[in-house]
């Protein structure tokens, strides 16, 4: 399977994913027709910088000829409106102070929010200029540092925007793909869901300043069309440095991140270097929201590209850049068992000593999908019995448990349980096909002491399971293969064939289970070779 992992150490925004996109292979030319398509004046300017020794790509977003690039420390929301506010026009709009907002171009501006903010100065904006400031706030949210603010002051006037739904019709009439356009979406109503939660107000009510909105589209349509072109099975996301600092606004000052930014992160693993300034955007956080499907740690991979997106400042501290590492998932189960082999036998050690590097970077997901592609997890129908017990005799209990298996039960267990008058007692439960159910029955009235059970339908999901034999110096030992969508997901040496082995050979039962596991993963190794 095709991963790619993204590394927000220094947060990330709209901006800076289409600028790793772009850096990891993703061709330009894909992000600017998608731009394009959508009709709304704007481009894409791609250029190459240096972050603290890191070369890193960077993309500006050109709107009626001017690069937008972030004000300090302006947050991504002071572009949305709303306009059911009792509130003044002056007040629907948070106003901020130059803020600290480090790592956005000005694209998707919203709201209540600024960036890490110090200046005391507050600035409303003419729509001339509006761009121009917004260019400062992502510039800021991109390098967590706050700019000084913008040499003019202007009055913020709410002529004009656009609201969600004329958003969404403007992404589905673009040439771009279905699933470009179901992603492109999905990123807008979670940014818009966050402000209408935030604001107490239906999210068709949340209005996107006309400057705010094209830039918003931009970062957003081409982080689906990118990701899409990427073409990647899973994007896995670590945790986000969020940066510190304050917004100030209209209303008051909020700490870094920004309401918006904190409600679209809810669930995800956050935390900050110390940086003041806003180092996660709202529309950095909605990308991720929406396209990453996990949180975690670098995943097990075999590494084919890596890309680097740059924020519009350069800190001092650290590298201002989000990293995108792509490659080919390795089963980790794969991986922890055959360096536990390593470890434990010299043997192995030596066999493996020629191979290792290449062959166990190279054993992923996907070589085990194409060898097994029908295999799927099977959904099935099963009966279970279950019997309170107090009284039946120990000796009894073991014979019905092997009797019930060897007549076809799927499972048979025991659970100690507390029976009325206190008496300890077992729940026995026994798993078995609905053909097969009233034969159950009849045993467990026959041979045990219990008045009456319990029966029930259930649903149960199994793997598609196989075998596979391997040999070993004692003899050939089958291996039990679960495997999910074709992709090997458990795999165990049959305990059976181990204990007749230890028996007749007089070696320890752990040493058989161990050279089976050896002698098949050696096995898978060479398959992919």
């Amino acid at each position: 399977m095709r991963i790619a992992y993204l590394e927000c150490f220094s947060g990330i925004s709209g901006d800076m994913f289409l600028g790793a996109l772009v850096d990891a292979g993703v061709p330009g030319r894909v992000l600017e027709e998608a731009v394009a398509a959508l009709g709304v004046g704007a481009e894409l300017r791609l250029s190459r910088v240096d972050r603290r020794g890191i070369a890193a790509t960077m993309v500006d977003v050109v709107v009626e000829g001017e690069v937008d690039r972030p004000r300090s420390g302006m947050g991504e929301e002071q572009n949305l409106e709303t306009r059911s506010s009792p509130r003044s026009s002056a007040e629907d709009v948070e106003k901020y102070d130059s803020h600290d907002s480090a790592n956005e171009t000005g694209r998707g501006r919203f709201l209540d929010h600024g960036h890490g903010h110090t200046h005391s100065e507050e600035h409303s904006h003419d729509h001339r200029h509006e761009a121009a400031h917004a260019r400062e706030d992502a510039h800021a949210s991109r390098t967590g540092v706050s700019a000084p603010p913008s040499h003019d002051s202007h009055v913020y006037k709410h002529s004009h925007g656009r609201h969600l739904s004329e958003i969404k019709r403007t992404i589905g009439a673009a040439a771009i793909s279905e699933g470009a356009k179901r992603k492109a979406i999905a990123i807008f109503e979670a940014l818009g869901a966050a402000e209408s939660k935030i604001h107490n107000l239906d999210i068709e009510h949340v209005h996107f300043h006309e400057v705010g909105a094209v830039d918003a589209m931009v970062d957003i349509v081409g982080a689906a069309v990118g990701a899409e072109a990427l073409g990647v099975d899973e994007i896995v996301c670590s945790a986000l440095n969020v940066g510190g600092g304050t917004v100030k606004c209209a209303h008051g000052v909020f700490p870094v991140p920004a309401p918006a930014t904190v409600e679209l992160l809810k669930g995800a693993p956050v935390y900050s270097s110390g940086v003041q300034a806003e180092l996660v955007t709202p529309t950095g956080a909605a990308i991720v929201k929406t396209l990453a499907s996990r949180f975690g740690d670098f995943p097990p991979m075999k590494l084919n590209k890596i890309g680097y997106g740059a924020g519009s400042r350069d800190f001092a501290e650290h590298a201002n850049v989000v990293r995108i590492t792509v490659g080919e998932s390795v089963d980790a189960k794969y991986v922890q068992a055959i360096s536990k082999c390593i470890l434990a036998s010299p043997e192995i050690q030596s066999k493996l000593s020629r191979k290792v590097d290449q062959q166990v970077a190279s054993v992923s997901a996907e070589a085990t999908t194409h060898a097994f592609a029908e295999e799927h997890a099977v959904s099935e129908t099963i009966t279970v019995l279950e019997a309170n017990l107090d009284d039946l005799n120990p000796q009894v209990f073991g014979y019905v448990m092997d009797h019930l298996l060897a007549t076809g039960a799927l499972d048979a267990f025991a659970v100690p349980v507390q029976m009325k008058k206190n008496r300890p007692g077992t729940l026995l439960t026994v798993l078995c096909k609905p053909e097969d159910a009233q034969q159950m029955v009849g045993i467990l009235f026959a041979e045990t002491t219990t008045l009456g059970l319990r029966r029930r339908e259930e649903q149960r999901h199994v793997l598609a399971r196989r075998w596979e034999t391997v040999s070993t110096p004692w003899g050939d030992v089958r291996m039990k293969i679960g495997s999910l969508n074709g992709a090997v997901t458990n795999y165990a040496p049959e305990y059976e064939d181990c204990r007749t082995i230890a028996e007749e050979k007089r070696v320890p039962l752990k040493s058989v289970m161990l050279e089976a596991m050896q002698a098949y993963l050696l096995g898978l190794a060479a398959k992919q070779h």
